[in-house]
């Protein structure tokens, strides 16, 4: 591996002959412009202007390592360490997913409906917080709500407290299992209680990519069981206690598993409307379901 100047252009060309092997053309275009505009500052539309440019050895020696680390097959985000969600930062890794598009859909769902209801002082509940992109980001645009969030990885929560610090937000943390009993006692009630739980049955591990099976967190990724609607049933009884009547229950879900969640909220007769919803590729990826009055 050897850049043959300081020149923008020949260290263009050094990443596209290193990564090429690895990624895809329009993945491969994406990943360079990212990277390029978080180490300089160029956005895409000004490389064009500067490939004539030397950088400094500081940049190059950057560039090259972030480089390496992407021959690896290791998610750019955790090779910068941040990942953009909603508009807002938010640290990143391998302790906790990368934020996906389909989250930010399902945050906005969320944010839309509050605005249709003019409601902005609500308890909500994030299940599974990760990195904390659903409760931050919904801290950070209902400035008035009371948000918490629990996660089972205590490591997974240090990345949320950074990232609501971060954010200048504040979110209640908590430890737990919610598949224990004890981990109904350490939560209050709530007028939106959303998830984007584990939903792959570690016998898929085979049909997943290598960058995210090797590299995200496993126990963010897959249930134990070969079950992959646990979480959420889990979830959905926990909604009998901790769900205030009149209040909204919202997940991200396996396509493949949607109608089955559906289903098991429907027989649980909690809610007067459970609706399944498309993400902008037209896969099933949502449920809202509205508990009795």
């Amino acid at each position: 591996m050897r850049i043959a100047s300081n020149k923008l252009q020949d260290i263009l060309n050094f990443y596209n002959s290193e990564l090429t092997s690895v990624y895809d053309t329009e993945e491969l275009r994406v990943l360079i412009s990212q990277t390029f505009e978080h180490y300089l500052g160029y956005p895409s539309a000004e490389m064009a202007l500067k490939k004539q440019e030397n950088l400094n050895q500081s940049d190059v020696l950057k560039l090259y390592d972030c480089c390496k680390e992407l021959k690896k097959n290791i998610p750019l985000q955790y090779v910068l360490g941040e990942s953009i969600f909603y508009g807002l930062k938010f640290k990143v890794n391998s302790s906790v997913l990368i934020p996906r598009p389909e989250t930010e859909e399902l945050v906005d769902l969320i944010l839309k409906d509050c605005k249709k209801l003019n409601e902005t002082t609500l308890d909500i509940l994030d299940i599974g917080t990760g990195s904390g992109c659903i409760a931050v980001t919904l801290k950070n645009k209902l400035p008035e709500a009371n948000v918490s969030s629990i996660d089972i990885s205590e490591d997974a929560l240090l990345v949320a407290q950074q990232n609501a610090i971060q954010n200048n937000t504040t979110v209640l943390f908590k430890h737990a299992d919610i598949l224990k009993n004890e981990a109904g006692y350490i939560l209050d009630n709530y007028d939106i209680i959303v998830s984007n739980p584990p939903y792959i049955a570690k016998k898929e591990a085979d049909q997943m990519h290598e960058r995210v099976k090797n590299n995200e967190p496993s126990i963010a990724l897959f249930v134990d069981s070969n079950d992959a609607t646990v979480f959420y049933k889990r979830i959905i009884e926990l909604c009998k206690e901790h769900l205030n009547p009149g209040g909204s229950l919202y997940f991200e879900l396996n396509p493949l598993f949607a109608n089955d969640v559906k289903d098991i909220a429907i027989k649980n007769n909690l809610f007067k409307e459970v609706a399944l919803l498309k993400d902008m590729s037209g896969n099933v990826r949502f449920l809202k379901a509205i508990k009795h009055e």
